[in-house]
């Protein structure tokens, strides 16, 4: 049976409506340590060269997902110790958990998708986006067997993909371009790993999921193909990294300094490919060609991008805009009560410091 999408999420998006809330917050978070960030008599030049006396320390989470590259090399590499923060990992197994650990301050950083940004915004949750990470070009993608003519076709089949995630919002967008909605197909609710076991096994004739399931699952079924992927549709996926209004006033050297270390990592990974790939290859259990392969289907942001997308209001591809269009999307979906406007989603993009970056 056809069933309503929920709030979505970067590869599972946490449900931030009501009580709902609170109770995921709280089940989610338990575990976590809350990080500190200490005083510091750290000067920063508008390069964002520091001489710090004692790092800043900070905790950032996530799922795993190949658009990250460049904060795992920074990470390895010591990027962002040398501008000034100490930056602590810590891996979800969904997105939901991470983002309800942001929710509660149990964290400072987290990497999520345009839409999830949008829900956050729509549920007043106060934080800033200081850089784009990257956008889905072709590592997010639907799986369809051959007898499976066209998206139209999709009407009435059975579809393997995750409720309320990032893949789901995807399949809704790929929907609506063919003229279709969420209440024309059937889902099976899985999580994108065994929405490509199900599609390889020959369950279902279609399922969404990413890399690197998508390529995995299409190789091992010869019976079908990739219909659809994101490089048919760049600007539906893109990651940004989001900070805490609060730690962002209080530490703007800090923040600095990781946004200098992602851009020194995409120099490092164009110059030092093969060290790269295993630095990445280690946090994804994959081998280094097969990073080399993945890093083929996203688009990591520029410095120069970075600028244009958040910093030109005039601009058609402006990321608030984007926003501004997601919202109303996700309000006529129904997945949030009420779309967030063009102002207030500015508000909530903070530019200067990849501009200070370029200095």
């Amino acid at each position: 049976m056809s069933q309503s999408p929920q709030i979505l999420t970067r590869r599972q998006l946490i449900q931030l409506m009501g009580g709902v809330a609170g109770g995921l917050t709280l089940h989610a978070c338990t575990s976590q340590l809350q990080a500190t960030s200490p005083d510091t008599s750290t000067t920063i030049s508008p390069a964002g060269s520091a001489s710090p006396t004692e790092l800043v320390k900070s905790a950032y989470g996530s799922t795993l997902w190949i658009g990250y590259a460049p904060l795992y090399v920074a990470i390895e590499k010591g990027f962002f110790k040398e501008g000034g923060l100490d930056l602590e990992q810590k891996v979800f197994g969904t997105t939901g958990e991470g983002n309800a650990a942001f929710a509660a301050e149990h964290i400072q950083c987290i990497s999520i998708v345009t839409t999830e940004t949008v829900a956050f915004a729509a549920q007043g949750q106060d934080f800033r986006i200081v850089q784009i990470a990257d956008s889905s070009t072709g590592g997010d993608g639907i799986l369809a067997r051959n007898s499976v003519k066209d998206v139209a076709d999709f009407k009435g089949r059975e579809i393997a993909v995750e409720l309320g995630s990032v893949s789901h919002f995807f399949l809704l967008q790929v929907l609506e371009e063919a003229g279709l909605t969420g209440d024309d197909i059937k889902i099976t609710n899985v999580t994108p790993d065994a929405a490509a076991a199900a599609y390889t096994s020959g369950r279902v004739d279609v399922a969404v999921t990413y890399s690197p399931f998508l390529k995995q699952s299409n190789n091992a079924q010869k019976d079908g193909r990739i219909i659809y992927d994101s490089s048919k549709m760049p600007t539906a996926i893109t990651d940004v990294y989001i900070f805490s209004t609060q730690f962002v006033e209080e530490n703007p050297q800090a923040i600095q300094g990781f946004v200098n270390g992602i851009f020194k990592a995409h120099e490092f990974i164009e110059t030092n490919p093969d060290e790269a790939y295993v630095i990445t290859g280690k946090q994804l259990e994959l081998q280094p060609e097969e990073v080399a392969e993945e890093l083929k289907g996203v688009s990591l942001t520029s410095l120069e991008d970075n600028i244009k997308l958040m910093d030109d209001t005039t601009s058609d591809v402006y990321l608030g805009k984007h926003m501004e269009s997601l919202a109303t999307f996700l309000k006529d979906q129904n997945q949030i009560s009420e779309a967030p406007t063009l102002e207030q989603l500015s508000a909530l993009i903070d530019p200067a410091f990849v501009k200070a970056a370029q200095g």
